[in-house]
C-alpha cells in the first residue's frame, strides 16, 4: 500500500508557506498536534531539512502509519500518543519548553473515515464506536444506550446544531426500548424515520449527518480538548513562532477565531493616550478571516471542501 495514496493533505502548500518563516531558524521545532497519517509532516520535513518534528495523535493506528511514512526522518521525529490538549506535556517530555511552529488539522481523519469498522460514517454500516483512541473511553453506542432524552438533545443541539434534536432524542429512546442501538445503519434508520418528509426534501444534507457529528464530538470530547489545547499551544511559541489551525466545522472554527481575536487585540483600557507595551497585542493574524480551499483543490480532494484555515504569529512574550 502506498501511504501517499490513502491521504491527501489539505491546503498543504499554504500550510508550508505560513509556517516557513518560523521553521527556517536553526534547530527549529515543529509540533504537528494532529499527526494523522503524516502527510503534512512529511512535506514539512522534506522542505525544512533541519527541523525536528514532534507529532501528536490519540489514534494508535495513525501513529503507526505515520511512523512508517516518516521512517526515513526517524532521527528528526518524535511521535507521542496523546490528545492534543497534552501538547505542553508532550513538548516538555522532549526536554524543550518552546517550539517554533504548530499545526492543527482538526476533525476526523481520512484513516478514521475510511475504516468502516470505526463507525464514524453514516453511509457505511458498522459498530457505533467513533473513538479516535480505541484504547480508552466510551463509545457512541454507550452514549446512545445510557444518555437520557435531555442529554441527547443537548449534545445534538450543541455539537450538531441540529434543529430536530428533541425529536431525534425521543426517537432514539423509543427505539432502544426494543433493542440497543449498536450499529450505524440502525441509527440512520431511526433518524430517517423520525425526519418529516418535508424536512428531508428541504435539507441538502443527510438527516443523520449532524447527529453523527455530535456523537463523535461527545465521544472524543473534541471541543473541550481544543479549548484547553489552543492556549497551551500558543504559550509554547516564542516571538516569531507561528500557529496554523485548520477546522472543518463551525464550532471548532468559532473557538479558534475567538482565541486568535483575543490574542491579537490590545488590552489597554479605553481612553489611554498611549498603549503601554504590556497592553500590546501578543499575536498578529496571518490570514484575513478564515481561508478556504480553492475550487481546484476541492475538486481534487473533496475532504478539503469544509476547511477553514486561520494562522497567527507571536509578537511579544508575556510575563
Amino acid at each position: 500500500m502506498n501511504l501517499r495514496d490513502i491521504h491527501t493533505p489539505v491546503l498543504l502548500d499554504r500550510c508550508v508557506e505560513l509556517l516557513a518563516p518560523a521553521l527556517t531558524r536553526p534547530g527549529a521545532v515543529l509540533v504537528d498536534a494532529t499527526e494523522g497519517m503524516g502527510g503534512h509532516s512529511e512535506a514539512l520535513l522534506e522542505r525544512f531539512a533541519d527541523i525536528h518534528l514532534i507529532g501528536l495523535d490519540r489514534d494508535t493506528d495513525a501513529l503507526r502509519i505515520a511512523g512508517e511514512r516518516l521512517a526515513r526522518f526517524s532521527d528528526r521525529v518524535t511521535l507521542v500518543h496523546t490528545v492534543y490538549d497534552g501538547i505542553d506535556a508532550a513538548v516538555r517530555s522532549t526536554g524543550r519548553d518552546k517550539v517554533d511552529g504548530i499545526l492543527f488539522d482538526l476533525g476526523v481523519s481520512s484513516l478514521q473515515l475510511d475504516e468502516a469498522e470505526r463507525g464514524f460514517a453514516y453511509s457505511q454500516d458498522a459498530p457505533l464506536d467513533m473513538r479516535m483512541d480505541q484504547t480508552a473511553g466510551v463509545t457512541a453506542a454507550d452514549i446512545l444506550a445510557t444518555y437520557g432524552e435531555g442529554d441527547l438533545r443537548r449534545i445534538f443541539e450543541r455539537y450538531g446544531e441540529e434543529k430536530l434534536a428533541g425529536r431525534y432524542a425521543r426517537a432514539i429512546l423509543e427505539a432502544r426500548r426494543s433493542e440497543p442501538i449498536t450499529r450505524s445503519a440502525r441509527l440512520v434508520e431511526v433518524l430517517v424515520a423520525a425526519t418529516p418528509a418535508a424536512v428531508q426534501r428541504e435539507r441538502s444534507g443527510h438527516p443523520a449527518k449532524r447527529v453523527f457529528q455530535a456523537l463523535r464530538i461527545e465521544v472524543n470530547a473534541e471541543l473541550a480538548a481544543l479549548e484547553d489545547a489552543m492556549p497551551a499551544a500558543m504559550g509554547l511559541l516564542p516571538v516569531g513562532g507561528r500557529i496554523v489551525v485548520m477546522s472543518y466545522q463551525s464550532l471548532e472554527d468559532r473557538l479558534v477565531k475567538r482565541l486568535f481575536a483575543d490574542a491579537s487585540a490590545s488590552t489597554a483600557p479605553a481612553g489611554l493616550p498611549v498603549e503601554l507595551p504590556e497592553h500590546a497585542p501578543r499575536f498578529r493574524l496571518l490570514t484575513k478571516g478564515a481561508e478556504l480551499a480553492s475550487e481546484e483543490e476541492r475538486a481534487r480532494n473533496p475532504r478539503a471542501t469544509p476547511v477553514r484555515l486561520r494562522a497567527a504569529e507571536r509578537l511579544r512574550e508575556t510575563a
